[in-house]
């Protein structure tokens, strides 16, 4: 599917998480099953309630559980993985695996940033275009919507999944990662073409990352000066409360995304980077079920009305 070349190195060996203390790596395998374990839950627990609940079945539902679904697949193709590592003195992983668990992670992570951009432009709707939200977001439409963010995600796996690995890798084959991520692999690539390659992935990542933040801050300016014009205090409590959840998702999802490919001064160690990596890879999926949860009263609700259902139904 890749077209992949074949080269002198037939695996790979991720040594993310050599340069730790060996004694803390079953405290850290403990803590990030944990949280895996919480990340998947909360968003079968999201979409479980989605399904089941009728009130429920409204295009910002509609995106939450495509969201929800991306954030299982994406942490599935990483964190197991990684997991096993922790606790495992073979580390290695074959080309076609390592290409494998790259192109699931860009494509998934993408796809997780088309979907943002299409909750903030269905807020955007549905603050500033109220009269016509059902004929904007009909359900033909959000099916759309949803269909071109993952389309956009799987080119961008396959186009630089594609670059990365039709790149000769000669000799080394260590990952200083816990996975397969462009900038390690890209110091053991070789060949004239290395540089280009970097910077043409490293242009495409940031531009699409860039472009879709500013659709998000473009949705949202016009969300806010839609909403200082509602003349009630409970009016513009209410119209916030709606797009509260998608956007603190937003700014942790963006926040962590900037750190890993914008590195802070002072952060340049292996143990450094790994930290800002994980960051990103377990705790923005962690955080996101907790965030939808807590701050959208509605979910809340029905979250609560379907569980203690389930849970009367059970005792009698």
């Amino acid at each position: 599917m890749l077209g992949l070349n074949y080269t002198s190195v037939s695996e790979f060996i991720l040594i993310g998480f050599s340069t730790f203390p060996q004694h803390l790596l079953p405290v850290f395998f403990l803590l990030f099953l944990l949280m895996y374990l919480f990340t998947l839950l909360g968003n079968l627990f999201i979409m479980a309630t989605v399904w089941s609940e009728r009130s429920l079945h409204t295009p910002m539902y509609l995106f939450l559980c495509a969201l929800s679904t991306s954030e299982v697949l994406y942490t599935f193709a990483i964190i197991p993985r990684m997991l096993a590592d922790l606790l495992s003195t073979d580390r290695s992983i074959s080309f076609r695996a390592c290409a494998s668990q790259m192109f699931f992670s860009f494509m998934l992570g993408f796809t997780h940033s088309f979907l943002l951009t299409v909750m903030g432009y269905d807020r955007y709707v549905a603050i500033c275009h109220p009269l016509r939200y059902n004929m904007l977001m009909s359900p033909r439409g959000c099916t759309c919507l949803v269909a071109w963010s993952w389309a956009g995600g799987l080119f961008i796996g396959l186009l630089v999944t594609s670059a990365v690995f039709h790149l000769p890798f000669c000799g080394l084959n260590e990952v200083h990662h816990f996975f397969c991520h462009v900038p390690p692999l890209m110091k053991l690539a070789c060949g004239n073409n290395v540089p280009g390659v970097a910077l043409g992935v490293g242009l495409v990542c940031s531009m699409v990352l860039l472009g879709c933040f500013l659709l998000i801050l473009l949705s949202y300016a016009f969300i806010v000066a839609a909403i200082l014009r509602i003349p009630s205090a409970e009016g513009r409590h209410k119209a916030f409360s709606t797009c509260a959840s998608h956007l603190t998702v937003v700014v942790v999802h963006y926040s962590f995304a900037s750190v890993i490919y914008v590195k802070l001064t002072g952060l340049h160690s292996q143990q450094g980077n790994i930290l800002i990596a994980i960051t990103y890879t377990i705790l923005t999926p962690f955080l996101s079920p907790i965030i939808f949860s807590l701050r959208n009263k509605e979910l809340k609700n029905a979250m609560k009305k379907t569980f203690l259902s389930k849970l009367y139904l059970s005792s009698i």
